[in-house]
């Protein structure tokens, strides 16, 4: 059997604009969302009106950005790694140089590590430049480790991956370090907006956030998470940009914050492992060079703007599909009449649904 390469179409479209202010940004763009689910463009497009609406739109503040790798290493003893852990931070300028040796963009920022037993799981901490970084990372990491390997005592080679990065799987630790783009997005909206737009209150929709996002999350035993569906908002961007859609794995975890302020709405979310890229595997396909184009992510830049500006507009579509989401939440049967009426349109009526 011959093997062809073929591409999945998954249907794509355009919704916004969203307005956008901030430490990276300051635009309106309308956004490309990858996705079956199709009510999730209106969706989002609802929380993009919302947007326009206020004069600041949504402010999203880069709060930090890192690309993690972990080694593990095996050690005759806990002492024994204990020491070379020691030794690994006295000597992170020369570490630094290692990784100078092996890439143009990687740069080793910090170093963390945790002993279990006769184990040394270290956990290398990078910026990448414009790429989302696994690869970057990767082979910095395995530079770094032969390094160890031949100027540190005691220690013999356990796997160049020690799971505690933590790569597309939801952990505590990413949340708590951070992996990728730390983002937060956040939009003050006045009631009569929430009233007119929106159809609900300030404080219907904190109730519900404490009650759903928070509570029910913490009974469901969720990690570093408390949203309704940021998963939802990511793929679909990150289907349409070029990005490894498995990091939705992580990326999907974070907080959503409301308060009612004397009938305003004050909406956030937080998200602390955006992973995107702007160069990389995935961006060669000719539809994600289109769409980085037109999201203003293709422009002559320093090394690692257009990545943190893809990053920015990524966490606000977030925001608009969770306010939207939310908002139609508090209200009996909007969620499933939209639902019927978006998803299953025509053919409902054949089968006498």
């Amino acid at each position: 059997m011959t093997e062809t390469h073929a591409i999945a179409g998954v249907p794509m479209r355009w919704v916004g604009p969203l307005r956008i202010s901030g430490n990276v940004a300051t635009t309106e763009t309308q956004v490309p969302l990858a996705t079956y689910e199709t009510p999730l463009w209106p969706s989002v497009g609802r929380g993009a009106k919302v947007s326009r609406l206020v004069k600041e739109g949504i402010v999203a503040t880069l709060v930090d950005e890192r690309m993690t790798r972990s080694v593990l290493v095996e050690a005759t003893d806990a002492q024994t790694a204990y020491v070379a852990a020691r030794a690994i931070d006295a000597r992170i300028d020369e570490l630094r140089e290692v990784v100078r040796g092996c890439s143009r963009f990687a740069q080793l920022i910090n170093i963390r590590h945790e002993i279990n037993a006769n184990l040394l799981f270290i956990r290398f901490e990078f910026t990448t430049g414009d790429a989302s970084g696994h690869n970057m990372a990767t082979l910095a990491s395995d530079a770094l480790l032969k390094h160890l390997l031949e100027t540190i005592p005691g220690i013999s080679y356990g796997s160049i991956s020690g799971n505690y990065c933590t790569d597309k799987k939801a952990t505590a630790i990413n949340g708590i370090l951070g992996r990728g783009k730390n983002v937060v997005t956040e939009l003050l909206i006045p009631r009569d907006i929430v009233t007119d737009v929106l159809h609900t209150t300030a404080a219907k929709v904190v109730q519900l956030n404490i009650r759903k996002n928070m509570l029910g999350t913490l009974l469901a035993g969720g990690i570093r998470s408390a949203n309704a569906h940021y998963a939802n908002m990511l793929l679909g961007f990150y289907l349409a940009t070029g990005q490894d859609a498995a990091n939705i794995v992580e990326g999907s975890q974070g907080v959503t914050m409301a308060e009612d302020r004397d009938g305003d709405l004050y909406f956030a979310c937080t998200l602390p492992n955006l992973i995107v890229g702007t160069v990389g595997n995935g961006k060669g396909l000719e539809f994600v060079e289109t769409n980085l184009a037109r999201l203003g992510c293709r422009v002559e830049r320093e090394p690692g703007e257009n990545a943190r500006r893809l990053a920015v507009i990524g966490a606000a579509t977030v925001l608009c599909g969770e306010l939207s989401l939310l908002a139609a939440q508090t209200n009996p049967g909007e969620l499933m009449r939209a639902h019927v009426q978006l998803e299953r349109g025509n053919q409902t009526e054949k089968v006498g649904v």
